[in-house]
């Protein structure tokens, strides 16, 4: 009776466990949330770094003087645009669409659409064990700009 009366009390003492407790839960609890921090700012900043991108790009593509200068000069923009941000610029992907002629994308009054896709890394991902795909999120942006009315080209 004296042993089980004894048991109870030291099981009901709460001496010096509470710093322990506290670093545990602490370490647990904290250390996902600070990745998961990092992580949504790293996506974040690839895709504020996407649409400047597309953004520049459609820009400089309708005030280009021809078709070719317009190709050169957007991939510039994006790949400035990418690098600022510290996003590989190598592997973002860059569509252009066009209308009312898919054919011809300087026309006066048309539209120039530019789409740009690139991948987010996720941090503390070591790069030595090829997961560059598998530990990234794909983010995507797209942007409008209408050529000039008043627009001569050189074609």
């Amino acid at each position: 009776m004296r042993r089980w009366r004894r048991l109870t009390e030291v099981l009901r003492r709460d001496d010096g466990s509470a710093p322990l407790e506290f670093i545990t839960a602490g370490l647990i609890l904290l250390v996902p949330l600070v990745y998961l921090v990092i992580a949504m700012a790293n996506i974040q900043g690839a895709s504020l770094a996407a649409a400047g991108a597309a953004r520049q790009a459609a820009r400089v593509y309708v005030t280009a003087p021809n078709a070719a200068a317009a190709g050169e000069r957007m991939r510039r923009a994006v790949t400035v645009a990418l690098t600022d941000y510290g996003v590989d610029a190598t592997t973002a992907s860059i569509t252009v669409r066009c209308s009312p002629k898919p054919s011809v994308c300087l026309t006066r009054s048309g539209s120039v659409t530019v789409t740009i896709g690139a991948r987010a890394g996720l941090p503390l991902m070591p790069s030595a064990l090829d997961l560059d795909s598998a530990a990234s999120v794909a983010v995507r942006a797209v942007a409008t700009q209408t050529v000039s009315r008043f627009w001569v080209g050189q074609e």
